[in-house]
């Protein structure tokens, strides 16, 4: 069996006795960082062996745990350095394997700076987009908060001390109108939170000496980025194509459908359309 384990994202008594238990009963604990996981471990008298199982090794060593739980019939714990895994951290690969495998995977939930982040921000996330890290050019980034302002209500994101400047500054300039949680150091002892109009914020965090230090999570509110309406597009009958056909072309009937066939409409449509239009014709 795996398990999906879920561990502090600072604070470790926010580690669940299931977590500790699980780690307790497992063969081998799969680890992000397993210098990380083993002042985890040590601090919960945890002996289980750790493996490494990171974003530079996950495709090979995922095989390998994987070979091993079923060759050798050991349950294995998924870990990352903080947090729950998989989400914007390594352990997807792994869990995809083992599930493949017919292996059971097993979440044991717990902390996630995500849910954490949402909810103390006091935006309403009833329906919002997570994206993980966003884009590190410019261009790209901005392109990425545009397309999520016509979208959704709010999207949470991950930022890291030395980048969420640069990051609140394009936000600034690319949505205005947005509204911000800007969360560092959840569930720590110097745990911050800045709420209020996003240049608002920003300029707070461009006068605070310790804004680069800290992991962040960040959430934006975009009921207020206006959305762009989209173009309206009347169908057009085949009936009107027809005599739009005929007009421009000074052809018959018959040539129009013809044409309207050629264009990619369907044969029996343009058909049918074709004698409705000469009934009409008739009729009058």
């Amino acid at each position: 069996m795996l398990y999906v384990v879920a561990t502090p994202i600072g604070n470790l008594g926010d580690m669940s006795p299931r977590a500790v238990e699980t780690l307790q009963k497992v063969d081998l604990i799969a680890a992000e960082d397993t210098r990380m996981t083993m002042k985890l471990t040590q601090h919960f008298h945890i002996e289980t062996p750790l493996t490494s199982c990171h974003r530079h090794n996950e495709f090979g060593k995922a095989e390998q745990i994987v070979r091993r739980m079923q060759e050798e019939n050991i349950d294995v714990a998924l870990v990352t350095d903080a947090g729950t895994p998989a989400i914007s951290d390594p352990g997807t690969h792994l869990v995809h394997l083992a599930a493949e495998a017919g292996i059971s995977v097993v979440a044991v939930p717990g902390p996630t700076a995500m849910a954490s982040a949402m909810s103390v921000s006091g935006i309403d996330v009833a329906e919002f987009t997570f994206l993980g890290f966003l884009p590190r050019e410019k261009k790209d980034l901005k392109e990425k908060l545009l397309d999520a302002a016509q979208r959704t209500q709010a999207i949470i994101v991950h930022e890291s001390p030395y980048r969420v400047l640069e990051l609140m500054r394009v936000a600034a300039e690319t949505l205005p109108e947005a509204g911000v949680s800007v969360s560092c150091d959840l569930t720590k002892l110097h745990e911050l939170t800045l709420r209020g109009n996003i240049a608002d914020v920003l300029t707070q965090m461009e006068q605070n000496e310790k804004t680069e230090k800290g992991e962040y999570c960040i959430v934006f509110d975009l009921r207020k980025v206006p959305k762009k309406e989209k173009a309206v597009q009347a169908d057009i009958s085949l009936e009107a194509q027809l005599v739009e056909t005929m007009l421009a072309g000074d052809c018959s009937l018959r040539d129009a459908s013809k044409a309207l066939v050629e264009a990619g409409n369907k044969k029996n449509a343009v058909y049918a359309a074709s004698l409705r239009l000469k009934k009409l014709f008739e009729e009058e």
